[in-house]
């Protein structure tokens, strides 16, 4: 079964915001940006297996990101195309900022 993944004119921008207001998914982010897909365990920034998959699933359910079945990994993509027609600008000006990391 493939994980809900919502309509993005169904999600308000605030949502967004709020899911790439924590530094963890904003690294997840800025990680699908440049690597275009990534599997789930891919992502080490020394959190558990449990926050990580909650940080995950905050971004897919804000519907910035896609998972799909590949075997049995789960490949997560960031939904760029969708995101920059509906919120046009808002991840470059998300990515531009200083990493805090």
């Amino acid at each position: 079964m493939e994980p809900h993944e919502p309509d993005l004119t169904d999600v308000p921008v605030t949502t967004v915001l709020t899911a790439l207001a924590d530094d963890v998914r904003l690294k997840i982010v800025r990680a699908l940006a440049e690597d275009g897909e990534a599997t789930c365990g891919s992502f080490d920034f020394g959190v558990s297996k449990a926050t990580r998959s909650h940080h995950l699933k905050v971004l897919r359910e804000a519907g910035l990101t896609r998972t799909r079945a590949a075997g049995t990994s789960r490949l997560v993509r960031l939904r760029r195309d969708e995101l920059d027609r509906l919120y046009p600008g808002l991840l470059d000006a998300v990515l531009s900022t200083h990493n805090s990391a």
